[in-house]
């Protein structure tokens, strides 16, 4: 699955009826408020197919919200920000969506195939372009006029579609790059590693997207960086003995296999039965990790430039990435081709398979509204935070025992995320220079 690709049932429901918000940085505007109506995505003439036909489009009345000074504030649903509403649900997604992908590659019985992956992540991306059809079809009450659009503004768009290919391309390597990171480093050490992928969002906002993050901001990157090491530093102790992979992926109760989302299970460093083992080289797999978390951080804030630098629909623009996803997981499905030929493409599948699959897909369509309300870096403190909420649910679920590290580094995660998100303070008066 892209990292950061894809919506919310709920998200898609609130997107479709609310005007598109400014977000801004002290010295650059994404974009202004304007009405939710099908723009086209043609660049040679900048205007709409439907421009002249407001009645075919179905637009929805633009929502100006008027802050102090009269300054832009974000939208709002039933008086709650959206951009504080979208990220509460990604990070109550994320964190259903973890313990549930956990669930379904442990919960498979002795003489059960496991599912296989590569078509999991496909039939979440037809899902997800099932799912942005159908908001079109909603909003324009009309099938002829769906039909239309996709037509036009999707696959009549080449030129679009060619530009959504380098972040769905990134997202496919770095997948791939993940399955080599975990098979050469410890599960423990990746997970410390790849939180650089926020460090890296943070960078490239600032050079791709002429964003200026103040020193609160750049002090809570560093304390998120400082909290999840401290939670990650109870697995450190395990032993760093040859590491045994499930190439199979049906093996009961330890897949030992790294699911779509990005997050991979913790690897058996028990002394093996068989003779299958998979030699690590620790230079390689942090290559592996590093290149992912540049190639993350690179997609992220290209994709956020892409949503925020024209007036287009967003869910026009998740059916054009929808499509070139589907295209580059098609192909990591062919590589299954012969399992999918032996076993059938639904081999393993049961109803908690179904539900990752569509819990995965409407919460990538809920990545890019949070994307498109927030910013790439506070939709990585979303994710961060998830993993200590799965980890509190999982005392309770799975006899999970925090650390004393962990417990620090939570509330160290809740500060720099208490940080990042508050307006810069304002200068304490009685510090502020007096005049004369």
């Amino acid at each position: 699955m892209h990292i950061g690709g894809g919506g919310g049932g709920g998200g898609g429901g609130l997107g479709g009826g609310i005007g598109m918000g400014s977000n801004s940085s002290s010295e650059h505007s994404y974009e202004t408020t304007t009405p939710l109506h099908f723009k086209s995505l043609s660049t040679k003439t900048g205007r709409s197919h439907y421009a002249d036909n407001e009645k075919q489009l179905g637009s929805l009345p633009t929502i100006h919200h008027q802050g102090r000074g009269g300054r832009q504030e974000s939208p709002t649903f039933l008086g709650v920000s959206m951009k504080h509403l979208s990220l509460v649900v990604l990070l109550l997604q994320n964190s259903v969506l973890v313990l549930m992908m956990r669930y379904s590659r442990v919960s498979v019985g002795p003489d059960q195939p496991m599912y296989l992956a590569s078509t999991a992540v496909f039939l979440a991306e037809i899902i997800k372009l099932c799912t942005c059809t159908g908001i079109l079809a909603y909003r324009t009450q009309s099938i002829s006029r769906t039909i239309h659009i996709l037509r036009n503004d999707v696959l009549g768009q080449p030129r679009e579609l060619l530009r959504l290919l380098i972040p769905s391309g990134l997202y496919a390597l770095q997948n791939n790059l993940l399955y080599i990171a975990l098979s050469n480093l410890e599960a423990a050490t990746f997970q410390v590693t790849y939180q650089l992928k926020i460090l890296s969002t943070a960078i490239f906002s600032v050079v791709m997207l002429n964003r200026r993050l103040t020193k609160q901001k750049w002090l809570s990157l560093c304390l998120l960086m400082l909290g999840v090491t401290l939670v990650q530093l109870q697995n450190v102790g395990t032993p760093k003995s040859p590491v045994v992979l499930d190439t199979s992926k049906s093996d009961e109760g330890d897949s030992n296999y790294l699911d779509s989302s990005g997050m991979g299970d913790e690897l058996d460093s028990s002394p093996p039965e068989d003779d299958s083992l998979v030699s690590q080289n620790p230079i390689i797999g942090l290559f592996a990790v590093l290149t992912s978390c540049v190639s993350s951080g690179f997609a992220g804030c290209y994709f956020e430039k892409i949503l925020k630098g024209t007036e287009s629909d967003m869910w026009v623009r998740n059916l054009q990435l929808g499509v070139s996803g589907s295209l580059f997981s098609f192909l990591a499905m062919f590589y299954d081709r012969q399992k999918i030929y032996d076993g059938g493409m639904f081999q393993g599948y049961s109803f908690i398979t179904w539900y990752v699959i569509t819990n995965q897909a409407l919460g990538g369509l809920l990545v890019a509204i949070v994307v498109k309300y927030a910013d790439n870096i506070l939709k990585g403190f979303a994710t961060s935070l998830s993993i200590i909420i799965s980890g509190m649910i999982s005392v309770f679920f799975f006899d999970f025992e925090p650390s004393i590290q962990f417990q620090m580094g939570t509330l160290v995660v809740i500060l720099a995320t208490f940080l990042y998100g508050r307006p810069d303070a304002a200068i304490p008066r009685f510090i502020r220079p007096q005049k004369k």
